[in-house]
């Protein structure tokens, strides 16, 4: 097993807290480690929608570069900015204990808020949660770091976020959450709240990284991940997917929405293999959101 272990990271304060988690778990086993902190598209056009960016990898492909051209060992993501398909000589090694996949609102809890209250974020998916469970509520765009977005509140009118609870643990922000949003019905975004740690497909590091992988949450991702996959890269429908494990048997659960929320339709799925249970989510969801849409 490896010695000494370099990880790839954002630079932002909850990607090196998400770091520091990996590298606690590698000094547990006797793994020393080190950060190599890397620069994404992403972080560097703030300004652009993330509806007009997901899927495209602009918060993970330097940090994957850094492990290919041999600046780092192993690549650190939160697994919910991950495209569905995996660069060629890379490996999704390792997926450590997942936290909470909630979304959670800050602010104002959903039964609170009045008749036109304004809530941001910046995800086509829980805009269209947002807007199939409170059709009156105004819903604004909203991007940056979460320290950024927490500032944001109170201002411009703005009553309410959503963001990842986990995020806000990692970051010791937990006292923010007004309400926590049950994902088996908040279906949060594929991967939310995983740490996805890729690596080489030969490299030295993947002894070490199989010593720190909970099986579940890996079998989980991978479940949630074909799901992202089937429904391809290119698809701008807001949907999302949470599975769990309940001995061999991978459950999952999915939702697809038209923007505006009016057209949302859900899904269940159960099988041993984690990529069929995803596929057959998928499937079946863009089935019945195509019918939806076409009797509407």
């Amino acid at each position: 097993m490896s010695e000494h272990l370099r990880l790839a990271t954002r630079g932002s304060r909850l990607a090196r807290a998400q770091a520091a988690i990996v590298a606690a778990k590698l000094d547990a086993i006797g793994i020393t480690t080190e950060l190599v902190v890397v620069d994404t598209e992403g972080d560097r056009h703030r300004e652009v929608a993330l509806a007009t960016i997901a899927g495209q990898g602009v918060f993970t492909k330097e940090v994957q570069a850094a492990v290919l051209g041999g600046a780092a060992d192993v690549a650190v993501h939160s697994a919910k900015d991950l495209p569905s398909l995996t660069p060629p000589g890379l490996v999704l090694a390792s997926v450590p204990e997942r936290a909470d996949p909630a979304d959670a609102l800050v602010g104002v809890a959903l039964r609170v808020l009045g008749p036109g209250a304004t809530v941001a974020t910046g995800a086509p998916r829980r805009r269209a949660l947002l807007l199939s469970e409170r059709p009156d509520l105004n819903v604004v765009g909203l991007r940056g770091n979460i320290e950024t977005r927490l500032e944001a509140l109170g201002t411009d009118g703005i009553d309410a976020l959503v963001v990842a609870l986990a995020a806000l643990e990692r970051l010791g922000l937990q006292d923010r959450v007004a309400e926590r949003l049950e994902p088996e019905h908040f279906i949060p975004q594929v991967g939310q709240g995983a740490i996805a740690l890729e690596c080489a497909e030969s490299s030295r590091a993947l002894d070490a990284l199989a010593a720190i992988d909970d099986h579940d949450a890996h079998r989980a991702l991978r479940c949630e991940r074909a799901f992202l996959a089937e429904l391809g890269v290119g698809c701008e429908l807001p949907g999302g997917a949470y599975a769990t494990c309940v001995d061999d048997l991978v459950i999952v659960n999915g939702v697809l929405m038209s923007d505006d929320g009016v057209a949302i339709v859900r899904g269940f799925q159960s099988d041993d293999d984690p990529e069929l249970a995803g596929r057959s989510m998928a499937e079946q969801l863009q089935v019945m959101l195509d019918d939806a849409l076409g009797g509407s």
